[in-house]
């Protein structure tokens, strides 16, 4: 290299010189330094490939500073669905958000404070959910709803049998069936009855010494329609086994508009000695798993050491807590709300973007989702906008998450905060200049 030629690296500012920047300084705090070094290593590449000038090394690192120290991002869910498995499920409530953030650092989960010494493990959350479900004479609660299952069945028959009618053979997201995770505790499955219709006979003819208990599946991600027959939990319940009610969804007491999905004190009523169930559906809290029922099988799987591997842990406990003896949740109001309350809020967005072509308010059916309610319509109405804005609204920020049908864009605000909708407009509006551009 000719002596009056400047190699371009040597242009290219110091880290520790650039790391000195107040902006980057500040975003330390939160950060932490291996995002802050990322963002400066980046844009001192970016200078080194002639992309950039030397100078402007350090704005270009804080342009390229994320936002938080999590890549987890929050959507607005424009759906319509209610519980989008893909979308985290339920929308925790201002009050369990507010115990998370209250559970974050040293806590009393597992302490008595009056006495100095170890204490029940999120009694709390446990005391809060034995008085929402009069019937069950004890609680625990697990990691997620399969691991409820799972620990119930480990727990009174490994290597014994368990039987199960062939219709309630379920497969759950993401390919896993539920009768591999039975076999997976080392119980032996007795299938009876077929497809569509299963007798208490063909139960009673299943059960011998080496029954260890009945699984009763709620099918909650599809339905049979038809020639079918199944079995009712208290029928099943005087046949002298426990009987593992797995209501899937996470009601705790019955509701009107979910005639159709089991809860857990009905189902104890009925006779079930144990009720197992998901946190983060239809009762709107975090991923839990639920256990509900007689109190000596409960404490035997409380006692069970499979229950410390599948432990939930503080920050799950506190909002649970809250969840079960806070407010409605975010879950409750988009279920309940009212169609032309919808309507009014989407007219309302619709007349903001009045200068969108093809902008209309269409009726739009919303969904629970989750592998809750299969087939139960919540009418609502929705923006349709051109199909290529879904792409555009989903790569903006915020993200905003509608869905394609008939070939246009739908923003159903069922599961949209009323006080969101300004965030709606402005992406909107936001994609409709990268339209005109």
């Amino acid at each position: 290299m000719a002596h009056d030629e400047q190699d371009p690296r040597r242009a290219v500012p110091r880290t520790d010189l650039v790391l000195a920047d107040p902006r980057l300084q500040r975003a330390g705090s939160a950060l932490g330094p291996r995002l802050i070094k990322q963002a400066v290593r980046t844009a001192q590449d970016r200078a080194r490939a002639g992309m950039i000038a030397p100078s402007e090394v350090t704005d270009v690192a804080v342009g390229l500073l994320p936002s938080a120290a999590t890549s987890i991002q929050p959507v607005l869910n424009a759906t319509g669905i209610v519980l989008h498995t893909n979308l985290g499920r339920a929308r925790l409530s201002t009050a369990a958000l507010q115990a998370i953030e209250r559970a974050g650092g040293a806590t009393d989960v597992e302490f008595d404070l009056d006495t100095g010494r170890r204490a029940r493990r999120g009694r709390g959350a446990l005391a809060a959910l034995r008085a929402a479900v009069p019937a069950a004479g004890a609680v625990a609660v697990v990691n997620n709803g399969a691991a409820a299952l799972l620990l119930a069945v480990t727990a009174l028959a490994a290597g014994r049998e368990v039987v199960i009618s062939r219709g309630e053979l379920v497969e759950i997201g993401d390919g896993f069936r539920l009768h591999e995770l039975i076999t997976s505790t080392g119980a032996r499955l007795r299938e009876v009855g077929s497809t569509n219709r299963t007798k208490l006979s063909d139960y009673a003819d299943a059960i011998g010494p080496d029954t260890g208990c009945i699984v009763k599946v709620h099918p909650s991600n599809f339905s049979i329609c038809g020639f079918t027959s199944s079995v009712a939990v208290d029928d099943l319940a005087g046949l002298g086994v426990p009987v593992v009610a797995d209501i899937g969804s996470g009601l705790l007491a019955a509701d009107p508009l979910l005639a159709d999905e089991p809860d857990a004190d009905s189902m104890l009523r009925s006779g079930a000695a144990v009720v197992t169930a998901s946190g983060d559906k239809l009762l709107g809290g975090p991923q839990a798993g639920l256990l509900l029922g007689e109190a000596e099988i409960i404490e035997r799987l409380r006692r069970h050491p499979m229950a410390r591997a599948v432990r939930v842990d503080k920050l799950t406990l506190a909002a649970l807590e809250a969840t079960v003896s806070g407010p409605a949740t975010p879950t409750w109001h988009s279920l309940h709300v009212e169609p032309e309350a919808l309507r009014a809020r989407t007219e309302a967005v619709a007349a903001a973007v009045a200068d969108v072509l093809g902008a209309s308010v269409v009726p739009s059916d919303g969904a629970v989702g989750g592998g809750s309610a299969p087939g139960l319509s919540l009418p609502g109405w929705a923006l349709a906008l051109p199909a290529p804005y879904a792409h555009r609204l989903r790569t903006g920020q915020p993200p905003v998450v509608g869905r394609v049908e008939d070939g246009r864009c739908l923003l159903d605000l069922r599961c949209v905060p009323a006080e969101c909708d300004p965030l709606i407009i402005d992406a909107i509006n936001n994609a409709a200049r990268q339209e005109a551009r």
